[in-house]
């Protein structure tokens, strides 16, 4: 695994043991062409909960780690637990790419400024959300099976990252890893 990758995950504290552990499974004996690692802490009114996620491109994949804090065995506060989820999509599987970049003050915004805020997503990610509801033909008083219907939504992988919250070298390393992934996925088209 490169050093940059490992030094990244180490930076952001969460479980780093473990992250590297699953990532070095997943790289293999690939070369790491360009990573992202974002970890996020989140708040609600009784608990605190981080997540990581780390994006990684080899020659042939891109790679999404992502980490989740759990209740732990019987929700006792003494047995946390971590799930660490690895999603492989190969980089010829990849449909599109958007990189979201959202200015605060355009008027003041010169050439070279960092955005306020980052949103990449990635579209062709493992996994598809099928959302159903039965399906009617408008007459309220219609009883009849008219089946379902629904939508089929690929979950593409979506990475947000904010100066305010992240800081400027996040915003800045989603950046160059967004250059690589374009890169790389134009390369296979």
């Amino acid at each position: 695994m490169a050093h940059t990758l490992d030094q990244a995950v180490r930076t952001a504290g969460y479980y780093p043991a473990l992250a590297t552990t699953v990532l070095r499974s997943a790289i293999g004996a690939e070369n790491v062409r360009g990573h992202f690692v974002h970890a996020e802490t989140t708040f609600d009114d009784r608990e605190v909960r981080r997540h990581m996620t780390a994006l990684v491109i080899t020659e042939t994949r891109l790679l999404r780690l992502h980490m989740d804090d759990g209740a732990g065995l019987g929700g006792q506060e003494s047995g946390r637990e971590a799930s660490a989820t690895v999603e492989t999509t190969a980089l010829t599987a990849i449909r599109n790419t958007a990189m979201t970049h959202v200015i605060h003050d355009p008027e003041a915004f010169t050439e070279g400024d960092l955005p306020n805020e980052l949103v990449l997503a990635v579209g062709g990610s493992v996994h598809s959300r099928l959302d159903l509801e039965p399906a009617t033909c408008g007459d309220q008083s219609c009883e009849a099976d008219h089946g379902y219907t629904g939508t089929l939504t690929s979950d593409d992988i979506l990475v947000r990252v904010s100066v305010i919250a992240d800081g400027e070298d996040t915003v800045r390393a989603l950046q160059d890893f967004s250059s690589v992934l374009q890169g790389a996925i134009g390369a296979r088209l």
